[in-house]
């Protein structure tokens, strides 16, 4: 599979990460209770969930990143509504450069 494959699949799996952890908040708001021990003290999949959730998306985004340059894709820029041809000459330049 070629780098720009990798990327997508990083990038979905980053947003699928995202939206699970926003999913499992809000059942653990609204089913707070059979997430608690008697002490009031979170259970411990319960903690690993709240916090590993969002820990693995951060880690997909950072290998969308490392797949993103990998394949030579241009990094979005969001001031600048079209990107310019002196852009991709000089990424094209760099990119040749590396390899």
């Amino acid at each position: 599979m070629t780098a720009a494959t990798w990327w997508v699949i990083f990038r979905i799996l980053r947003w699928a990460l995202w939206f699970a952890a926003i999913a499992y908040y809000c059942y653990m708001w609204a089913d707070r209770e059979s997430h608690l021990n008697q002490f009031g003290n979170l259970l411990p999949m319960t903690e690993a969930f709240l916090f590993g959730l969002p820990l693995a998306a951060v880690f997909m985004g950072l290998l969308e990143l490392m797949m993103r340059s990998r394949a030579g894709l241009p990094p979005a820029n969001i001031i600048q509504a079209r990107p310019s041809s002196e852009g991709k000459v000089l990424r094209a330049a760099k990119f040749k450069l590396m390899h």
